[in-house]
């Protein structure tokens, strides 16, 4: 024990020594190199294997490692050639800022022996930004009171360059009022300032555009700009104004109080309370009419207070004085000038003596509706009253003797169209100036059943998922009758022997894609009225059958005890075969054959070997299902091979079915012995590989023409909805749906379109390829179908 002791204390002794000889080995050496910055993509910086005497050829033997310190660059080393290469942008800004100098490092370590290299990178600055202002736009308020040589401290630009690049200068354009003054120390920091050059008038400009350019000291100089908005602040230097010196006005005498006499208007070119006016009357002539007349003092309304009378005074003269709000303020004047007229005081009066209402939509031209009354208690012309009505149509005026007018149906009424009218009788009286009187009318229109119900489309496409239960809503329909109360209460029935499954009449059929019907709607109304729709009832499949495997011919398959979970149900197939000892790589053993009910992507199915798990020696077709070897069997495979595939549909969710494939590995003769007899899966020969390419080849272009069925259902179906459809698409077309797979494979639908029952025990549906009927056109106009009005339009081949 001692003696093992003394044995560990020196092997630790002997590797410390070893330590601390390494340590020693290691050798530090230093490069340094420039590169300017946006230097382009594989500028090569400097060659470190030639710098640092390091063979190219031993570079990868010991081992090189590049390591950055800090912030990765756009630089890279070749591990081939040792080169400092430039590999993407190189930004001194972004990595430094406004530091200097920018240098990156990096380490290079070498193993075999170790070694550490460090490399510095100084990244030198071009001109490669443009001065910047902190605002593109700047406002800048200034009195036009102020005195030239007024100041006004402005916020420079900045440049993210260093050194020259960021020396900046700046110019003004234009220079009409105004001049820069820029100051620059060492001790304090630069300080840009607006001088005002010339004395500013509002009046004759309020704003000023100026633009300040910044320019930095680079060859060649890069510029940025800022606009700057100087608005000229107002001062009291202007009086009010009157667009008219005298304002002339004549009035009626029997104008009432509150007539509006005249608006006056005086403008002040000033801003704020400088370019505010108030309004007064200074004196009025004669002084007795002061009660008469009065001002608003804001808006300049002279109205009328008192009554007018022509005989006393025949004109008024008004002296108005507008004044602004500044401190002192200024004013201005004007002269108003009414002259009375005398005019025809009484207006013509009218009232209603009869009135019949409401009018049907169907009453007959010439029906008299009202019976009036007009008067007029002035004499002569201006007694005499003329009355019409207001609008025009479809109702008139006619008079039986002076004083007495009828108020008569001049057009058919329409009540969907208008439901009811306004009636205003206007009369007018022959003075100078006539009055005129008005009376109103309310006239409703009362309905009759003169509309029959409109579907909003002829044709209704629905798309619906098979599986729905009894009483499930698989469209909603409605019909528009204008008419009011029972004759536009519409009830729906499906009409009798309207029903059809693929374009074939004759009732509903179980589990049909496709079925058209006649949809009918009826109102209320005595005759009733009919109107019907056609509706296309498209079913689309859902994933609810597994995929069903199909045993060889001469096969006795059986249950397979060892199915694995997650299959969805369904038995497990076990299969057998034989394959020779030393087949190649690729030879094929059997092939799965599996079918699935649904259609599309539902029956499109893919084939998983699920065990074993890993790389064994044999592989299966993800499309094709053909079980083939995946590397030439050997002795140490064993005698027998148990394989169990996984057969999945693509449904959402995906259905599965397993199947177990027992693989017999037998000398050469024995397997072509069993091949003879009949295994129980036979083996793909050549032939048979030919003859699968061949039918591909013809699947794929089957599965072409069923995409572009599906397109045409799809345009037609937005055409039925956006477009008015003279026809009905019906018929019948071919019952079988074609998948196809990436490699070849195809798995195929063996059930029949059928009709659609939404009812207990409703069967399923596929996705359908159909081929559409066009019927001929129906005659236009109206027809009577059970006892009712039908409105059927014409409808032409699409």
């Amino acid at each position: 024990a001692v003696g093992a002791a003394a044995m560990a204390v020196c092997r630790g002794g002997v590797l410390r020594v070893l330590v601390l000889q390494a340590c020693w080995a290691l050798v530090v050496a230093q490069v340094r190199y420039s590169l300017a910055e946006e230097a382009k993509a594989g500028t090569v910086v400097g060659r470190l294997w030639q710098e640092l005497g390091v063979e190219a050829a031993d570079a990868e033997a010991r081992r090189v490692r590049v390591v950055w310190q800090g912030r990765r660059s756009g630089v890279e080393v070749s591990g081939a050639s040792g080169a400092l290469v430039v590999s993407s942008r190189v930004d001194r800004e972004e990595l430094c800022g406004k530091g200097a100098p920018c240098v990156l490092r990096l380490e290079v370590l070498l193993e075999r022996p170790l070694r550490v290299f460090h490399v510095e990178l100084e990244v030198t600055d071009i001109n490669d930004n443009a001065p910047v202002f902190p605002a593109a736009r700047k406002n800048l308020s200034i009195a036009e009171s102020l005195v030239p040589g007024s100041r006004f401290l402005l916020e420079g630009a900045s440049d993210a360059d260093i050194g020259a690049n960021a020396q900046l200068s700046y110019t003004l354009s234009p220079i009409d009022h105004f001049d820069l003054d820029f100051q620059r120390s060492e001790e304090y920091r630069e300080s840009l300032f607006l001088v005002l050059a010339k004395p500013l008038d509002r009046e004759t400009l309020p704003v000023h555009q100026l633009v300040v350019t910044a320019s930095d000291g680079g060859r060649p100089s890069l510029t940025g700009t800022m606009e700057l908005v100087i608005s000229v602040l107002d001062v009291n230097d202007n009086a009010p104004q009157f667009n008219q010196s005298v304002y002339k006005v004549q009035l009626l005498e029997s104008a009432a109080e509150g007539t509006l006499v005249v608006l006056v208007n005086a403008t002040d070119p000033d801003l704020g309370i400088y370019g505010e006016v108030i309004y007064e009357i200074d004196t009025i002539v004669p002084p007795s009419a002061s009660d008469i007349f009065s001002i608003d003092m804001k808006s300049g309304e002279i109205r009328l207070t008192g009554s007018l009378d022509f005989e006393t005074v025949t004109i008024y003269e008004l002296h108005i004085k507008g004044k602004d709000k500044g401190m002192p303020p200024l004013s201005g004047h004007c002269k108003v000038l009414v002259e009375v007229v005398d005019v025809n005081d009484n207006a013509p009066e009218v009232w209603v003596t009869s009135l019949s209402v409401p009018v049907p939509e169907d009453a007959s031209v010439g029906m008299v509706l009202a019976l009036l009354s007009v008067s007029d208690r002035d004499s002569g012309a201006n007694g005499r009253v003329h009355c019409t009505v207001w609008p025009s149509g479809p109702f008139g005026l006619v008079s039986a003797f002076a004083g007495s007018y009828s108020l008569v149906l001049r057009e058919a009424l329409d009540r969907e169209r208008v439901s009811e009218y306004e009636v205003e009788v206007r009369a007018e009286d022959g003075g100078a100036p006539p009055l005129r009187a008005s009376h109103g009318l309310r006239v409703p229109v009362s309905d009759v059943n003169d509309n029959a119900p409109a579907f909003t489309q002829a044709v209704y496409t629905v798309l619906v998922r098979e599986n729905n239960v009894a009483g499930a809503e698989l469209a909603r329909l409605w019909a528009r009758d204008p008419d009011e109360a029972s004759n536009g209460r519409v009830s729906y029935s499906v009409a009798e022997g309207g029903v059809g499954a693929g374009g074939s009449g004759g009732g509903w059929r179980p589990a049909s894609s496709y079925v058209s019907f006649e949809v009918r709607a009826v109102d209320a109304g005595e005759p009733p009225l009919c109107g019907n729709a056609t509706v296309q009832l498209f079913v689309v499949d859902e994933n609810d059958n597994a995929p069903a495997l199909l045993p060889p011919a001469g096969s006795n398959p059986g249950p397979d005890p060892g199915a694995i979970p997650g299959s969805s149900g369904v038995v497990s197939e076990v299969l057998w075969a034989r394959v020779a000892w030393g087949s190649p790589a690729g030879q094929v053993v059997a092939k799965i054959r599996a079918v699935d009910a649904d259609s599309g992507y539902n029956a499109w199915l893919r084939y998983e070997l699920w065990e074993p798990r890993g790389k064994g020696p044999f592989r299966v077709g993800l499309y094709s299902g053909e079980v083939s070897t995946a590397r030439a069997l050997e002795e140490g495979d064993g005698p027998r091979q148990r394989l169990v595939i996984v057969v999945r549909d693509h449904g959402e969710p995906s259905l599965s079915a397993t199947a177990t494939l027992s693989v017999s590995l037998v000398e050469g003769s024995e397997a072509a012995l069993a091949a003879a007899v009949g295994p129980g899966i036979e083996p793909a020969a050549s032939a048979e590989g030919g003859a699968s390419s061949s039918t591909n080849v013809w699947l794929v272009v089957a599965i072409c023409a069923v995409s572009s069925v599906f397109l045409l259902a799809v345009v037609l179906y937005g055409a039925s909805r956006w477009a008015p459809r003279s026809g009905v698409l019906s018929g019948a077309g071919p019952a079988t749906l074609v998948c196809a797979s990436e490699v070849g494979s195809w798995s195929y639908s063996q059930r029949q379109s059928r009709s659609l029952c939404v009812a207990e025990g409703a069967g399923k549906s596929d996705l359908m390829v159909f081929t559409p009927n066009f019927p001929l056109p129906a005659p236009a106009g109206p027809a009577v179908e059970n006892g009712c009005a039908v409105n059927v339009p014409s409808l032409s081949p699409l």
